[in-house]
């Protein structure tokens, strides 16, 4: 099943049920009239839910053309918003590039930050921001959106609260980074709004690639039109999403409608280096930073420039027919006056 929120002008949109092929769609709310509603009431609606998507597709009902631009995030505001890093090669690159050991704890203690979940960008909406110095960056991720976690849930118990998977662009101002983190208290200004795929996607419908709490498919990414990433989600995972909830639930109970992130997906070279890019044989990168990291290890210092006001990224993941599965994030970075 694939759900979606039409932007109806209001700040949490209509919940819409999307057909497999991300062509047509048709209206939930008589079901549930949003996304967090439906969250909240998950087990009393499921079945209804269902039903209405295995109408759509076999075409018995009438449906509305879908149209991508016309959606917001499929939560376009969240309770709860924690990302992971749960591919400790890309903490393994960051640390490395200036020259800091990792301490051994990172490979069975994931890292997170709780970041802001009340303005989420649209996944074809311009990224607006007032100075491009800061540093701009796209981080190519999977997310899910759980139920009601109870507080000590362990892995085991927590694989059953993943309701929903989806795409992530964790917009991230690298350049404002460094002064934050040294103030020893975590991000806030460096990480702006997120942005999701248009589509969020129930893991019965990744059957085969849906494994063990894991993705396992190739996210592509691109900046400016060309390859940057074609990196396997499953791979080089360290922490399962399971084992992500269980960390973020240890001192909390966590509420329908959370959404926690993978973290930059990562991937180690076949010869276990560091990563190669797309055009010297490699799977690429799911950031810039990355590719900087990369090049300050192999070169002494990084070449590659941050985002420009004007460039564009797509973040997207196809199935083995080559179809979309979540939608694409696709955006532009402009510049706005505050």
């Amino acid at each position: 099943m694939k759900l979606a929120s039409l932007n109806d002008g209001s700040k949490d949109g209509q919940l819409i049920v999307v057909s497999k092929d991300l062509t047509k769609f048709i209206s939930a709310t008589d079901i549930a009239p949003t996304m967090q509603n439906a969250m909240d009431n998950w087990d009393n609606i499921f079945d209804e839910l269902n039903m209405l998507s295995k109408n759509l597709n076999s075409g018995k009902i009438n449906s509305i053309e879908f149209e991508p631009k016309n959606v917001l995030s499929p939560l376009p505001r969240s309770y709860q918003w924690a990302d992971g890093s749960a591919y400790v090669n890309h903490v393994h690159l960051v640390r490395k590039a200036r020259g800091a050991e990792m301490p051994d704890s990172f490979w069975s203690d994931p890292l997170m930050y709780q970041g802001g979940s009340d303005d989420f960008i649209p996944p074809l909406a311009p990224i607006y921001l007032p100075d491009e110095s800061w540093g701009i960056d796209m981080e190519g991720e999977i997310a899910i959106i759980t139920g009601n976690v109870k507080m000590g849930a362990s892995p085991i118990e927590s694989i059953n609260s993943i309701r929903l998977l989806m795409l992530v662009n964790d917009v991230s101002l690298r350049n404002l980074i460094p002064n934050e983190l040294s103030k020893g208290f975590g991000f806030f200004q460096s990480k702006p709004s997120t942005a999701f795929s248009p589509v969020a996607v129930t893991p019965d419908e990744l059957d085969g690639i849906w494994v063990d709490g894991k993705l396992h498919q190739i996210l592509e990414v691109d900046l400016n039109g060309e390859p940057l990433g074609r990196v396997n989600s499953g791979i080089d995972m360290t922490f399962s999403f399971p084992e992500l909830i269980a960390h973020a639930c240890k001192s909390r109970n966590l509420g329908a409608g959370t959404i926690i992130g993978s973290g930059t997906v990562s991937n180690r070279d076949k010869d276990g280096g560091p990563g190669k890019s797309i055009k010297d044989g490699g799977l690429g990168y799911s950031c810039i930073a990355e590719i900087r990291m990369v090049e300050t290890i192999l070169k002494g210092k990084p070449f590659t420039p941050f985002m420009k006001f004007g460039d564009e990224t797509r973040i997207e993941m196809k199935d083995k027919n080559g179809l979309s599965i979540f939608g694409m994030i696709k955006q532009t970075v402009k510049k706005i006056n505050i």
